[in-house]
């Protein structure tokens, strides 16, 4: 917990013939590869035969050419990217997944948490469900399993799931003939879809995966919305929509790419207002303002353009360092930030800096980059995090399961910036981060005001399922 990670990704294609729709679906989920590097997968559908490949890693290491050879054309097809929230990683928690009942297949990828599937699950194994990973995901699919065995068609069925399902969902579900997209009535987490020239439809947790496959963005799903895709067109389901609207706001802070638009606000422009607010919160005295890469630019510029402070170039990334790196001993894992970041010199060498980054979770990596800074000769750095302070756990997707590890519920600011070596530290106020992207209205902020648009789950662990025997005394016989 050193940094907040990201959550899921998910994409589907409903495409007017038989195409290469997985490698349209690679292609999307390597526009997806930030908002999950633990796992991938993707299911092919051709003619209601599913053809179904996912592993750990990223993108580019889960698929090769010949493993995208072996899943062929279709017409539908889902992917998936994968960073684990609930259920601990492994190959066997990777998504799609994909369920054969009597009335045919079903596959189903999701991104978001549910708050009642510690409940959903307890009863669906009374019944005799057998479960084969510790993911929301599975308890999904059970559930809209179920209501498909005694339902006339898979809509009516995922209307019926959704009945039961409490929390943060976006899903793409494929049957043998039809795509569904589906978004929880509060649209915790972003589902847009978009059409391509050739006629394909295209669904996708960001509209950037819309961009990489040539698709032209039409609109955002409403909350409670689900939509069906047939060689019929598309067909609109409101009947779970009317409820409070409450957006992630982190997916503006953090988790969307820069490029990509949600609910038609740019993600870029909302980073850069928040470097704005904070410039009309904190009145620096520095000589440069830099940001920590790279969800940290975009609000250290809107910083500089509002303070009149040059914006400066401070450090520079290695590229080819990835998220699954592996350091082999203990003193190189305490430096991996030294080798993902380098400090140039030149820009920081006897500056008074401001330091922008997008968040303090632990802050471990903070005093990391703010000493970096300091043995680059910079005079003074002042941190500021264009997040407030988090203080509370989120049940909806983003990794912060407990207050445990959060900075800010331990040490006052004074405190922080002494623990991580910073001349002051800054947050952006609390009351500014709904304004980001719109009027203030529709977003969930209760990681940082504990204002939480549902009840909190009874079980909000997020390896509940992987607990010792000696901690679940539901399984000790």
């Amino acid at each position: 917990m050193s940094q907040i990670h990201e959550e899921c990704g998910v994409f589907g294609i409903f495409a007017p013939n038989v195409q290469n729709v997985a490698g349209t679906c690679y292609y999307a989920l390597f526009a997806l590869q930030h908002r999950g590097q633990e796992s991938a997968g993707i299911v092919v559908n051709r003619d209601g035969v599913f053809s179904a490949y996912k592993d750990e890693g990223l993108v580019n290491d889960v698929f090769t050419a010949e493993n995208l050879a072996r899943l062929g054309e279709g017409n539908i097809a889902i992917g998936h990217v994968r960073y684990s929230t609930t259920g601990c990683g492994g190959r066997e928690n990777a998504q799609p997944i994909v369920v054969n009942h009597l009335k045919g297949n079903m596959a189903l990828a999701h991104n978001g948490n549910l708050i009642n599937s510690y409940e959903l699950r307890s009863e669906l194994e009374e019944e005799g469900s057998i479960f084969h990973t510790t993911t929301d995901t599975e308890v999904i699919s059970y559930i809209i399993t179920k209501e498909r065995v005694k339902r006339a068609s898979i809509e009516e069925a995922v209307l019926g799931a959704m009945d039961r399902l409490k929390g943060a969902y976006s899903l793409v579900v494929m049957s043998p003939s039809k795509l569904i997209a589906a978004r929880d009535p509060h649209g915790f987490h972003p589902l847009c879809y978009g059409r391509r020239e050739d006629g394909a439809y295209i669904v996708a947790s960001e509209s950037c995966a819309l961009d990489a496959v040539g698709a032209t963005l039409i609109r955002e799903l409403e909350p409670g919305e689900m939509l069906v895709f047939t060689r019929d067109g598309v067909k609109s389901d409101r009947s779970h929509c009317g409820g409070r609207k409450a957006l992630c706001v982190f997916e503006y802070l953090y988790i969307a790419r820069p490029d990509s638009v949600i609910e038609g606000k740019s993600v870029h422009e909302a980073r850069k207002r928040a470097g704005r607010f904070l410039a009309e919160t904190y009145k620096i005295d520095a000589d440069v303002v830099v940001g920590v890469p790279d969800s940290g630019l975009d609000a250290a510029y809107g910083y500089a353009e509002a303070s009149g402070i040059p914006y400066a170039i401070g450090f520079i990334k290695n590229k080819y360092i990835g998220r699954t790196f592996i350091a082999p001993v203990q003193a190189a894992r305490e430096d991996r930030v030294r080798i993902k970041l380098n400090v140039l010199k030149s820009a920081i060498d006897g500056k008074r800096v401001v330091l922008v980054d997008d968040s303090i979770v632990r802050g471990t990596t903070c005093a990391r980059i703010v000493k970096m800074l300091r043995g680059a000769g910079a005079r003074e750095v002042h941190m500021l995090s264009s997040a407030p302070a988090f203080l509370n756990p989120c049940y909806y997707g983003t990794d912060i399961d407990s207050r445990e590890n959060l900075i800010a519920c331990k040490h006052t600011v004074e405190e922080i910036a002494k623990i991580i070596g910073a001349d002051s530290v800054g947050y952006l106020p609390v009351e500014k981060v709904a304004y980001l992207a719109g009027d203030g209205e529709g977003f969930c902020t209760a990681c940082f005001d504990g204002n939480y648009p549902t009840e909190q789950p009874t079980e909000g662990d997020k390896n509940r399922f992987e607990r010792p025997i000696s901690e679940n005394p539901k399984y000790r016989k």
